[in-house]
């Protein structure tokens, strides 16, 4: 997986570096079926100007599409957790539409819906 993270306005990256790892690591196994030189992050830190918040926006894109997402939060380690649970999120939804996980989905017969 190749991975860009930019930085505008942070102090200090290295305080956030090893959330960002963490995270990247538990989405790198999610994303095991695909090639590694075709998965790209590219994520960017900011700091509003005229409010203590932080807003991390993420992109990801794989082979099938792109995902997004952002998250924002008074310090730069909550606002990357926010984006990266919201991606995940993304990545599995993703994944079962590509198993078509609905069409293998087991409907309630009669006697089922009776006894319930």
């Amino acid at each position: 997986m190749k991975i860009n993270i930019s930085y505008r306005h942070v102090e200090s990256p290295q305080a956030v570096e090893s959330a960002l790892d963490r995270h990247v690591s538990k989405m790198a196994k999610l994303l095991k079926s695909y090639q590694p030189d075709l998965v790209q992050f590219h994520g960017g830190f900011e700091k509003h100007p005229h409010r203590v918040e932080f807003i991390f926006s993420a992109n990801l894109s794989l082979p099938t599409g792109t995902l997004h997402a952002t998250g924002a939060g008074p310090d730069a380690a909550s606002s990357a957790r926010k984006a990266f649970v919201e991606l995940e999120a993304q990545i599995k939804k993703h994944q079962s539409r590509l198993r078509k996980d609905y069409e293998w989905k087991r409907k309630r017969g009669k006697a089922e819906r009776a006894l319930a």
